[in-house]
């Protein structure tokens, strides 16, 4: 299954880095910006999260709730948040069901070696749970601001 824009996003309930279980349908009403990443710890995805953290301030200027998912557990996912001082939630989705609901869950290729994993992938959900914009194969680099500019071009032509 892909969610793609224009849809409703799936809904879910996952456990957080502060003990509770984040349910996408209790954030009705905010801009939900909802991140897969592959791994807690590893360059890329600490520059994706260091990133999020770095603009935190202008997305809650907008009314945007950030939310990290990789299948890492809540005491991995702890850990890096401490690390790097992360304040957003990230969200523990170790059998990588809701992964798989958003399509994100797929064969990936490494040195010669196949293995299941996530890609990393960015959906943009708007206050009334439906997904306005898909940022597939994210590279990390200057993704952030593509995202920010993307919530200020749907703002504009509301």
């Amino acid at each position: 299954m892909h969610v793609m824009e224009s849809q409703p996003a799936p809904d879910f309930a996952l456990p957080a880095t502060d003990g509770s279980t984040v349910r996408l349908s209790e954030l009705r009403g905010k801009k939900v910006v909802l991140y897969f990443y592959p791994k807690d710890d590893t360059p890329g995805c600490t520059k994706e999260a260091c990133s999020f953290r770095d603009n935190l301030g202008v997305l809650q200027d907008m009314g945007v709730v950030v939310l990290g998912v990789s299948p890492d557990s809540v005491d991995s996912h702890q850990k890096f948040a401490q690390k790097y001082g992360l304040t957003f939630p990230l969200l523990a989705d170790e059998g990588a069901q809701v992964a798989t609901l958003y399509g994100v869950w797929k064969e990936k290729k490494q040195y010669g070696r196949t293995y299941m994993g996530i890609e990393r992938t960015t959906f943009l959900i708007d206050e009334n749970g439906f997904v306005r914009r898909v940022f597939p194969k994210v590279k990390v680099e200057g993704h952030v601001e593509e995202v920010i500019e993307a919530i200020r071009s749907l703002e504009a032509q509301k």
